[in-house]
């Protein structure tokens, strides 16, 4: 959840800078005096729209150790960093890639993998979850997690990203230019006035959150491939799925409510089509369907 909140975050806030700079360059030749010239401000918006994913994308590992503080294993300290190591790079080889880095972090039952390439990714887990799990069940989450660097979900999500900012873009300037325009009425200034840089601006947010429910749509599809692909990468979808209950809480051994912190459930409601992640009966009933 952390991962791709930080990722639609970085990118709208990309975008938004990028506008700002664009317009107080000149760059918005877009606008004439006859009126808004399409196709021009289409090639604009795509490239605007696709440098603020890949920005993103580029600057995601990077944000993720950041923002959780995480401390990338480079000799293991113990017996428990050891066998994680040992544990990624098995699951890597099977699926084909590269070691990703590894890395652990202080915080709440979590898992996490980025990366803008697949062979130098990172895959990152909480001391909660190596606390609160067995370690069958930590060897399934990071089977999930390198199934997202082995699918290439990250850069799914850039391209998908990439178009629907594409759209914020042009979209957003085009209600700019009316809005300006009816507020200017009969004044004969070319120039855009302070109600398209207002609307626009506005625009961008509001129409990058909207976008933003479509990201998290593609995000709560692939985490069934995700899940899928541990149960390959481990042989069975029984630890999957024991992991998927422990962490929500489920009725496996008692675990306490905090456990579901994962990001793994969905928030009821309206929330619900912001959340990265699908309902955990959902996800264990798919895995149940392989067996």
């Amino acid at each position: 959840m952390k991962r791709i909140l930080l990722f639609v975050a970085t990118n709208i806030a990309v975008l938004v800078v990028m506008s700002v700079i664009l317009s107080l360059l000149g760059v918005d030749r877009f606008l004439t005096r006859s009126g808004l010239n399409l196709p021009m401000l289409l090639v604009f918006s795509l490239v605007v729209g696709f440098t603020g994913s890949i920005i993103s994308l580029l600057m995601s590992k990077s944000m993720a150790k950041w923002s959780t503080g995480a401390r990338v294993i480079e000799a293991p300290a113990n017996s428990t960093e050891h066998w994680l190591l040992e544990t990624v790079g098995k699951l890597a080889q099977r699926a084909g890639i590269r070691m990703p880095e590894v890395a652990v972090y202080e915080g709440e039952p979590n898992a996490f993998a980025t990366g803008a390439f697949k062979d130098s990714a990172l895959v990152a887990v909480s001391t909660g979850l190596l606390q609160g799990m067995t370690k069958e069940e930590v060897e399934a989450v990071l089977g999930h997690e390198v199934a997202h660097i082995a699918n290439g979900d990250m850069v799914t999500m850039t391209l998908i990203q990439g178009v629907v900012n594409t759209f914020v873009v042009f979209l957003s300037r085009v209600v700019g230019y009316f809005v300006d325009s009816a507020l200017r009425r009969n004044n004969d200034n070319s120039g855009p006035g302070i109600g398209y840089m207002v609307t626009v601006m506005v625009c961008q947010v509001v129409f990058g959150i909207g976008a933003s429910m479509i990201v998290a749509w593609f995000s709560r599809h692939r985490e069934f491939r995700a899940d899928a692909g541990s149960a390959r990468l481990l042989g069975s979808p029984q630890p999957m799925m024991h992991a998927l209950a422990r962490l929500g809480g489920i009725p496996v051994s008692g675990l306490p409510q905090s456990m579901a912190a994962m990001g793994i459930n969905d928030k009821p409601g309206f929330m619900e089509l912001f959340s990265s992640h699908p309902p955990l009966e959902q996800r264990i009933a798919a895995l149940r369907g392989q067996r």
